[in-house]
């Protein structure tokens, strides 16, 4: 211990440079062989200054390969390695502390674990106040930090107490807009708004956890503690998260969540009987619903072998599977590869008619013509050659399945994020839609409703409605009969834009006008409720981009020809 005691001593001296303030960094890892190889990766691309960073790693009782994980990492940046020190502890199971009685599952949290967990925490924070380190970093290893400035923006600040805002899958997050007067976490308005960024900046909460920063420089850090004993008739339960959180409430602490950048994602903590394997799906999915605000995660090669297998890719039970994406948009194309082969579905590419190559001939050469009395009902315009395009492309898939013969097909748009557990989600609803083959053409996986009231639900389903009135083509599930019934109605001649036409078809668009130019409207649509994907970004979000509003209408590009198309 005295080489510990001589780094401590050491560390002040060092780093009494006034550059930026020294860091201690937390990290306690358990069962974490999956989300090792991405956590690390992004650990390393942090830009603050490894010189000025401690790493406090400690890890036990695993049933898995993290010790492996972790001794790997370290034997590559070696004993020359640019951190100002790595302090490690990682032990295997093989003595009472490690084998912890009354553990449930290896994610599970029982009371012994509770404690165990304080222990540890309050552990590093206390060597962390040894080391004279100006700031404490406490980070769990199923964090995912994409921002490489976190450190540096959380630093920057000099709050007592701040955290990351962290996404994950649903609502969950790293932070609690209200506590129970019981202690326990309480829904409010503002946790919404903090987490989809309507409100943007750093907000005082009563809850921080899993990711956050103390800084040590304040006489008031001293109050902070992990441990219920520490505090004077303390009040709460023996959660190590809402006894650090009182520590600092009750002695009027602030503790800020900051989501004035995007820092990057956490994952969904498991409930105490769910496995080892459930995490890892989880994982899966936190990687997908990632990518709707970063590029997936580029792995150190050095982990690529602890990486999970990605399954054989299937077409999930149908005869294809297609990804309609603009040959411009190869960001798109990467996310959607990427996440398309994370849950094993093997898919056709389908090259995007682009509206920004549609010209006079392309409309002359396909005999399209816009609907005589169509005017985009929010903005009173003619069809943009985005929205054309977008509709060829629905309508040549809608072609090829026809050719080829295919009984039932699916559907991507490469603007889409997936619901967790999709695939087992789509099974589920592909096992009833095949007994009732003749209830359905076409069924939305994602849409936009456009109606208050509620969707009947169809006989004897708990998963699907009787379709109304709805917008976007996300996704969809469609037979070769409903694309036969699409095709027969010669939409090109009389166009409206797809998520226009596709209502029309299945009978309930309020424009009765529009619709009397296609006298047949039986085509058979359903939803699954609740809803399979989603778009990734919202009209007026930041990193939203529309393919068929940003390009010329067909009026103004084709002058006073109008009256020809």
């Amino acid at each position: 211990m005295m080489w510990l005691l001589l780094s401590f001593l050491w560390f002040p001296v060092v780093l009494c440079s006034p550059k930026l303030p020294s860091v201690f960094i937390s990290i306690l890892v358990r069962n974490k062989e999956h989300t090792l190889p991405y956590f690390l990766s992004l650990l390393e691309n942090q830009s603050y200054p490894k010189s000025r960073i401690i790493l406090y790693l400690r890890s036990d009782n695993n049933e898995d390969k993290t010790l492996e994980v972790l001794e790997t990492w370290l034997a590559k940046i070696g004993p020359q390695h640019e951190y100002h020190d790595i302090i490690k502890d990682l032990r295997e199971c093989e003595n009472a502390e490690c084998n912890l009685e009354g553990e449930s599952s290896p994610v599970g949290w029982s009371d012994t674990r509770f404690e165990y967990i304080m222990s540890l925490k309050q552990k590093s924070l206390e060597i962390a106040r040894f080391s004279l380190a100006d700031f404490y970093f406490s980070v769990d290893a199923d964090v995912f930090l994409t921002n490489e400035r976190t450190l540096e923006e959380l630093v920057s600040k000099d709050l007592l107490i701040s955290a990351p805002l962290l996404n994950s899958i649903g609502l969950y997050s790293n932070f609690w807009g209200g506590m129970s007067d019981s202690f326990y976490y309480e829904r409010t308005e503002d946790y919404r708004k903090i987490l989809d960024f309507k409100m943007v900046g750093c907000f005082e909460v009563p809850m921080v956890h899993t990711c956050l920063l103390v800084n040590l420089k304040h006489t008031e850090s001293d109050l902070l503690t992990f441990l219920p004993e520490n505090i004077p008739s303390y009040p709460g339960p023996r959660d190590d998260i809402i006894v650090f959180a009182l520590s600092a409430s009750l002695r009027d602490i602030p503790l800020h969540i900051c989501n004035d950048h995007r820092y990057g994602a956490v994952m969904l903590p498991l409930e105490d009987d769910q496995e080892l394997e459930m995490d890892r799906q989880v994982l899966l999915y936190t990687l997908m619903e990632m990518t709707a605000r970063h590029d997936p995660i580029a792995v150190d090669p050095l982990f690529i072998k602890y990486v999970e297998e990605r399954p054989e890719r299937t077409k999930l039970g149908l005869d294809n599977v297609y990804l309609i994406n603009l040959e411009r948009r190869d960001d798109r194309y990467s996310r959607m590869k990427f996440n398309l082969d994370l849950i094993g579905v093997d898919f056709q590419l389908v090259p995007a008619v682009d509206g920004r190559k549609i010209n006079e001939n392309y409309l002359r050469t396909k005999n399209i013509k816009m609907l005589p009395e169509f005017s985009e009902p929010y903005h009173g315009r003619p069809l943009t050659f985005g929205e054309i395009g977008c509709f060829m492309s629905h309508y040549n898939i809608w072609q090829d399945i026809v050719a080829s013969e295919h009984e039932t097909v699916l559907v991507f748009e490469d603007d889409i994020r997936f619901e967790p557990y999709f695939v087992q989600k789509f099974e589920y609803l592909l096992t009833e839609l095949k007994t009732i083959p003749d209830k359905w053409d076409l069924v939305f996986l994602g849409r936009k409703i456009l109606h208050n009231s509620e969707e009947p639900w169809l006989e004897s389903s708990s998963q699907l409605v009787k379709v109304d009135y709805t917008y976007w083509t996300l996704s969809y599930i469609l037979t070769k009969a409903g694309a036969q019934k699409l095709l027969a109605a010669d939409p090109l001649t009389k166009m409206v834009p797809v998520d226009e036409f596709i209502p029309i078809m299945f009978n309930r668009h309020p424009n009765e006008t529009w619709a009397s130019y296609f006298p047949t409207r039986d085509l058979s649509a359903l939803s699954v409720h609740p809803l399979l994907v989603f778009p990734t970004h919202y009209t007026g979000e930041e990193g939203y981009i529309s393919d068929t509003e940003g390009t010329s209408t067909i009026t103004k590009e084709c002058k006073d020809k109008k009256d020809e198309l």
